[in-house]
């Protein structure tokens, strides 16, 4: 798929990101694995860097490393999936970082990357990825911990984690979970459930205590067969 092959390139430029910031929003939400990509000749770095210009706005080039030029993420990154995301949520989530109301996970690339965007960037770059078209996820998912995993979201997560085309998606309180990646689901879920999550919120840890591993596999499982 093209958005796969933006996103190839547009991990070869995270060394360029890393050391020059370029004032833009990166690494939304929870970010990625933070691991780092070995250093390429100048030509090349210009070279890839080019072709993510080429393709998309320069609004997102701070973000694709993780999050993918169209918002689809990795499969092999612990990013979030932003595309079709309310414009509130990642504006929210933005703010958040860039004002030190949530620790970054990674230093000192994302919170360098955020503090010094603006409020005219941070609304434009929430806008776009609001407006990307968000596929139903490629995910391998075993049906049956699907279906006890939607008895799990039924119970205890439904009243703030809606799907991405529910009318009322938006005011929901957490952000779409449905559909989105494995690898990001396991470390969202989990670091809740062993203490690694700062600025937990307290009543979703508190559910999640209802939760043990194979609960967690379940929910993963029933996420991804959207």
């Amino acid at each position: 798929m093209q958005h796969q092959a933006v996103f190839k390139a547009s991990t070869s430029v995270v060394a360029v990101i890393r050391h020059g910031c370029l004032g833009m929003a990166s690494l939304l939400l929870l970010g990625c694995s933070g691991q780092t990509v070995a250093e390429e000749p100048p030509v090349v770095v210009a070279e890839q860097a080019a072709v993510v210009t080429d393709v998309a706005p320069a609004l997102t080039t701070g973000c694709a490393a993780c999050h993918g030029v169209d918002g689809l993420a990795s499969e092999n990154l612990d990013a979030p999936v932003i595309a079709g995301m309310p414009a509130v949520h990642i504006e929210e989530a933005i703010y958040a970082y860039r004002d030190g109301a949530r620790q970054c996970r990674y230093e000192p690339l994302m919170c360098e990357t955020v503090k010094h965007t603006s409020d005219e960037r941070i609304a434009d770059l929430a806008e776009h990825y609001a407006s990307q078209p968000r596929d139903s996820s490629d995910e391998p998912y075993d049906s049956a911990l699907a279906a006890k995993g939607e008895q799990i979201h039924a119970r205890l997560c439904s009243q703030c984690h809606v799907p991405p085309d529910d009318p009322d998606v938006a005011n929901a309180l957490g952000i779409p979970l449905h559909g989105q990646r494995g690898v990001y689901l396991r470390y969202a879920l989990t670091s809740y459930t062993d203490g690694r999550r700062e600025n937990l919120l307290e009543a979703m840890a508190e559910k999640l205590k209802q939760v043990d591993s194979d609960g967690i596999e379940a929910l993963v499982h029933y996420y991804a067969s959207f």
